[in-house]
């Protein structure tokens, strides 16, 4: 079922033409809409603009079409949580039973925004919570920028384009794998990574993912972010059973598609994360295989102590034995940085987002719909 006809439409996540032809539908004259959609979308995403009536320099009349036509608005907070450590998470809402979560890390030197791509996922790798939750839907290349508005707007990191920014880097590493939404991810990353809009260089974006080989190349030639694996084993059996896309995409074949990604270099290095779980991949041998797995890659190694969660099948490696395993990675000349878990207070650590969001049958969503129309043209009717 469509939407209503009255709902207005979001201006966030078009490109450059869809916003044109946007402005076009709305009865913008031709010789002016260049102007227009370099006006918009400098005060969309440069000035993080939340309604029309603050584009001052844009004439009356325009902002009242802009206003009767279209809509700025983010996705509705549901809860903004903040850790001890500084780390916050939003709990965000853009409809019935459609909530995702975003995660913002604040560090010395930096400000990475953890960015979700689905509600939910389809994945079920064993260890992160979110596999948990079965797939809702992809999220669309309005609610993903809508992550990155949402954050700026709290941290008061507006205008993009200025010196001492606090969201500095963003990472999809969020709920769900963004390779399985290509194509909504790739058009909010466009848009992230434009100069003249939300302005952070391509080095500073990073897209994980569990290992969807066949799109690995398309996201090097036609993204071009910085990529993460989240590989977390060096034996098939192994990441069969934690990684379960391993059957479909075994580890050498993963492991090929990373040794020809476009753009890889000693500049930009390929992040292999690793989360350590006691007993199953954190053995002196595991760490001796991994590196020579990843040889002659441009690669960094990143340990990830395991983050629990309420009926989780793991435990986390005993500080000692990651140590050890980060010894032998650090000898053979990789950076592994033992990744120090932010946010386990407050449910924002590494593998633990999720939400209570529950994939409607298409029956009930067309009932609530229909019931939601009629509740509004009942209210429109003179009393």
């Amino acid at each position: 079922m469509s939407a209503p006809a009255d709902i207005p439409t979001s201006l966030i996540g078009l490109d450059r033409d869809g916003l044109k032809s946007a402005l076009a539908v709305a009865g913008v004259s031709a010789k002016s809409l260049s102007m227009r959609t370099n006006q918009l979308w400098n005060w969309i995403y440069v000035h993080g603009a939340r309604d029309f009536a603050s584009m001052s320099n844009l004439a009356k009349d325009f902002r009242t079409l802009l206003e009767n036509s279209f809509t700025l608005a983010r996705p509705e907070i549901v809860t903004a949580q903040v850790s001890q450590d500084g780390t916050r998470k939003w709990l965000l809402k853009t409809g019935p039973g459609i909530e995702f979560e975003t995660v913002y890390i604040p560090e010395s030197d930096r400000g990475t925004l953890c960015v979700s791509s689905q509600v939910g996922c389809t994945l079920n790798c064993r260890f992160c919570h979110t596999g948990t939750q079965k797939l809702v839907r992809n999220l669309t290349p309005s609610e993903i920028l809508g992550q990155l508005l949402i954050a700026k707007d709290a941290l008061e990191d507006w205008p993009s384009t200025a010196p001492g920014r606090k969201v500095t880097n963003i990472v999809m590493m969020g709920m769900g794998e963004p390779l399985y939404n290509f194509d909504h991810v790739k058009a909010a990353l466009a848009i992230v990574m434009d100069g003249d809009a939300l302005a952070l260089s391509k080095r500073r974006v990073t897209l994980s993912t569990a290992g969807v080989v066949p799109m690995i190349p398309r996201a090097g030639n036609e993204i071009g972010s910085s990529l993460a694996i989240s590989l977390h084993a060096v034996k098939d059996d192994i990441r069969d059973e934690i990684v379960p896309i391993n059957k479909k995409y075994p580890i050498a074949e993963l492991i090929e598609a990373c040794r020809t990604y476009p753009g890889a270099s000693n500049a930009r290095r390929i992040t292999f994360e690793y989360v350590m779980l006691k007993g199953v991949n954190d053995s002196l041998a595991d760490a001796r295989a991994l590196v020579k797995l990843v040889a002659g890659i441009f690669a960094k190694i990143n340990l990830i102590p395991f983050n629990p969660w309420p009926g989780a099948p793991y435990e986390c490696s005993d500080w000692s034995q990651i140590e050890k395993f980060a010894e032998i990675v650090n000898r053979a000349g990789y950076a592994s940085p033992v990744r120090t878990p932010r946010g386990r207070d407050i449910m924002a650590a590494c593998g633990q987002l999720k939400s209570e969001s529950v994939k409607e049958r298409a029956s009930a969503r067309m009932a609530r719909e229909m019931d939601a129309l009629q509740s509004s043209q009942l209210s429109r009717m003179p009393h």
